[in-house]
């Protein structure tokens, strides 16, 4: 049995509006060298609007990158530690869009005042994973006990007993 070789990628960088373009390439050079041409466009989308927003609304224009990629789903995740960027408000129709073209999506804030919004896209049936084998788990396996030998004359009874018994019958 063979399974997904789980794949992650960590990028900070400094929003610009040159920039935008850039992590964008990065990130598809990324999906493609983990053999995930399909996702490359919609994760692409979603990291540009995401970026232009950040550009757009942030004072502080440093943000930080992740992608996971389990075997089955990629999450690309977008940090930022701008209190006064909110997704409520203005990140509103970046997160509907995201929403519109992602199989899930999230933000969570936690105690520190920064937030990460995160959104996920799916493989789909058919696609080419990268696949390594396993090692086989050890395992302690009885054999079979091999039936003793016994003298085909036992186990049929003595060849005297048999003319004996045709004998009788006559």
């Amino acid at each position: 049995m063979k399974t997904a070789v789980p794949c992650y990628y960590h990028l900070d960088v400094e929003v610009s509006p040159e920039r935008v373009g850039q992590v964008s390439r990065i990130l598809a050079a990324h999906l493609r060298y983990w053999d995930l041409d399909n996702l490359v466009d919609p994760v692409c989308r979603g990291a540009e609007l995401l970026l232009r927003a950040i550009d757009a609304h942030a004072n502080d224009k440093h943000t930080s990158i992740e992608m996971w990629w389990n075997g089955q789903h990629l999450i690309t995740a977008f940090g930022d530690d701008d209190p006064d960027l909110r997704p409520d408000t203005d990140l509103r129709s970046c997160l509907a869009d995201i929403a519109a073209m992602s199989d899930g999506w999230g933000c969570c804030a936690p105690d520190t005042g920064s937030k990460i919004i995160w959104f996920s896209q799916r493989a789909r049936a058919g696609q080419r994973v990268p696949l390594v084998p396993l090692a086989p788990d050890p395992a302690l396996r009885e054999g079979l006990r091999v039936p003793r030998e016994e003298a085909m004359a036992v186990l049929a009874g003595p060849a005297a007993a048999a003319d004996d018994a045709l004998e009788g019958r006559r």
